[in-house]
């Protein structure tokens, strides 16, 4: 399903890489043509970042990439980096 692809981490990145080369286009275009192009780059681009599929609605799924991958049975974790974590903060006392 493309909605599944579009949460998992390789949608995620694709997204970003589309979103991002589109803004970057648009920005050196420089007409109005280019603002348009920049506008439409920076929907996926900023759902991408902020981990929701615009499009799962549509389908009666759940906006957010956690509760889309869970409705979906997926186990991927949705995190952009492969198995980073922010680690825990040591406190000494």
């Amino acid at each position: 399903m493309v909605v599944g692809f579009m949460a998992s981490r390789t949608g995620r990145w694709l997204r970003i890489v589309t979103g991002s080369c589109l803004v970057v286009g648009g920005l050196r275009v420089g007409s109005g043509r280019g603002v348009a192009m920049t506008l439409l780059g920076l929907g996926p681009l900023v759902s991408a970042v902020l981990d929701v599929v615009p499009l799962a609605p549509l389908f009666g799924l759940p906006l957010r990439g956690p509760d889309l991958r869970r409705a979906l049975g997926t186990t991927e974790d949705g995190s952009l980096l492969d198995g980073h974590r922010r680690a825990a903060s040591i406190t000494l006392h």
